[in-house]
């Protein structure tokens, strides 16, 4: 009985984990970037987690990878980090982060699409859940705005969309590139080249000229301490032990979870709105995520898919 009860505790701590720390980091986001420059702010969180990641999985004992390992990290940290949470970083200057984890709860519509003729038909339920999530997208961004003569910056929305594509790409080729067997040494490494991906981008781009030390808020500096830390690194690791405490099914549900939690945080902790128009976008695309994650069952189709 003691073992249950302890196995059952861990179970809800990593739930917890991956709910709310991945919920938040959307907002947290926001934070960081309110005096740091987005790409250099996101390439320092990678590149730090991920050298620890890679340095805590290589003394566990993990084999030192190969040259073809390098190179495959390297393009799914390109599409994963310098993409995926490139795009979000750079639009939540404009987006609020609510709104941002909504439009990228479409991943798993991209890669549906993208995936199709490689693995099982989609069902009836599937296309529903395509439809619903594309309705709730065009809601967000259509004409009239958020409601309340508030409108979405269309700049901000297509770097979110972008930012879906790249990530639903990056997750489909790593399943078929050629990396590491441990999970977390090519998690590592894929963060440690995306973060020296987004640190170069962020130098070309001019970021550094724009670092003044003085101006760096306190929140920032905690918000990218608690992006490091639990993230990227304590949410990474519990969802890791759920893939195998659990099925992949139940695991996947972060995926339309995450965005309620982001959008509740954003608008209890930094004004952002809430209107019936967002809540009802919402609703649809959460719907979607919810109809296509309990579709795609297998292991392989549950790996990290919102770019946060």
């Amino acid at each position: 009985m003691g073992k249950r009860i302890r196995s059952d505790a861990r179970l809800v701590a990593a739930f917890a984990a991956v709910y709310l720390i991945w919920g938040s980091t959307y907002l947290a986001i926001r934070f960081a970037i309110e005096t740091l420059p987005p790409f250099l702010m996101a390439g320092v969180r990678f590149t730090i987690a991920g050298g620890l990641l890679y340095g805590w999985t290589r003394l566990r004992g993990a084999e030192a990878p190969l040259r073809v390992h390098w190179r495959s990290a390297a393009i799914v940290g390109g599409l994963l980090f310098l993409g995926g949470n490139g795009g979000v970083v750079w639009a939540e200057q404009t987006v609020p982060s609510g709104l941002s984890a909504l439009i990228v709860a479409i991943v798993p519509l991209w890669m549906v699409l993208f995936d199709r003729g490689r693995s099982e038909k989609p069902s009836r339920a599937v296309w529903l859940g395509l439809l619903l999530g594309f309705l709730g997208v065009g809601l967000l961004v259509g004409p009239n705005g958020l409601g309340g003569g508030e409108s979405v910056d269309l700049a901000g929305a297509g770097a979110l969309l972008l930012a879906s594509v790249l990530w639903a790409t990056g997750s489909l080729y790593a399943r078929r590139s050629t990396l590491p067997s441990s999970q977390s040494l090519a998690t590592g490494m894929q963060m440690f080249t995306g973060g020296a991906l987004l640190l170069a981008l962020g130098a070309v781009t001019g970021e550094l000229g724009r670092v003044e030390p003085s101006a760096i808020s306190g929140r920032s500096l905690l918000a990218l301490a608690y992006l490091i830390v639990f993230g990227a690194l304590v949410a990474f690791s519990a969802y890791v032990w759920l893939l195998r405490a659990t099925t992949p099914a139940k695991a996947a549900t972060y995926a339309y979870v995450n965005p309620i939690v982001a959008v509740i945080l954003g608008w209890a902790l930094a004004g952002e709105p809430l209107s019936p128009r967002i809540a009802m976008a919402g609703g649809l695309i959460v719907a979607a995520v919810l109809l296509i994650v309990g579709w795609r069952r297998t292991p392989r189709a549950t790996r990290s898919e919102a770019p946060s």
